[in-house]
């Protein structure tokens, strides 16, 4: 395997059958011939918002999904329109930043984030997905490391927005991300599973909508799911495998050809028993 794939995680069986053929029929060949961001500074009384804490507190949610689902009404099957990362999270620049503030402050930060992420849900509720995704980046970049149950619902939040936009892939990150934040967080396994079939990994999407199950029995969508993914994974799985087979056979055809052979000398037989293949020579 190549190094390409040994460091990329999640490796699909297409990709090792490609790299696989690629490497093989190549040594064939070769034989031959950030704006607007909170000051970490700032002090709750500089903070231009509306609203006092006891409302701050109130609007403190997640976005529902029947809000995110209202609008969906075509299956975007593709890679993510841009496929840079530029609303990453320096979290140890962040934890380096925390440690030198003292615990009022970092409450102001977390008061901050959360009226950040109530501008987040108001621009994602009238369709303005890039200023969503503004402000839930410039909540996780002001919200302290210690509420980790803030920083889920931000991360999730910007992924129902990354998928808005099409950009499955980057919120597969966020999910993951508010996963590992909180490993019960049924809407982020929710919207990490859409984003993996909306990418055609739909292991990894069955997966999650297992684990939605796990947490909610009830989950309408989930029990669809783990209907309807199972036969496709079937189907996907034989036409990779029928690929696979004609790529082996195209390569064999090369090794074979000096010799006066080719394929068609060789023929596969499947036994009942074992369902392993044999393999008998016909001139």
């Amino acid at each position: 395997m190549s190094d390409r794939l040994k460091s990329t995680n999640n490796v699909s069986n297409e990709d090792v059958i490609e790299d696989l053929t690629k490497n093989l029929e190549f040594s064939l060949r070769s034989g031959d011939s950030e704006d607007n961001v909170i000051n970490p500074d700032l002090k709750l009384e500089d903070f231009n918002a509306t609203g006092d804490r006891e409302t701050m507190k109130s609007d403190y949610t997640d976005i529902p999904l029947e809000v995110e689902d209202a609008e969906e009404t075509e299956d975007h099957h593709g890679s993510d329109k841009d496929e840079s990362d530029t609303d990453s999270i320096d979290e140890v620049s962040l934890k380096d930043t925390e440690m030198s503030l003292t615990d009022d402050q970092k409450e102001e930060r977390k008061i901050i984030s959360e009226q950040l992420k109530v501008a987040g849900n108001e621009a994602f509720k009238v369709g303005d997905m890039e200023r969503s995704v503004e402000k839930y980046t410039e909540g996780l970049k002001i919200c302290p490391l210690q509420f980790p149950k803030q920083r889920a619902i931000l991360y999730c939040n910007r992924s129902a927005a990354k998928m808005k936009l099409e950009k499955h892939k980057h919120a597969i990150k966020d999910c993951t991300k508010a996963i590992e934040l909180d490993e019960n967080y049924l809407k982020a396994y929710h919207r990490r599973a859409q984003s993996y079939e909306a990418t055609d990994k739909l292991d990894e999407s069955l997966a999650d909508y297992k684990k939605v199950l796990e947490l909610d029995p009830s989950h309408a969508a989930a029990r669809a799911a783990v209907i309807r993914l199972p036969p496709m994974i079937e189907e996907r799985n034989e036409k990779l495998k029928t690929e696979m087979l004609g790529k082996l056979k195209d390569l064999g055809n090369m090794i074979l050809r000096p010799f006066g052979l080719s394929t068609e000398n060789f023929q596969l037989q499947q036994d009942p028993d074992t369902k392993g293949y044999k393999i008998n020579f016909k001139q």
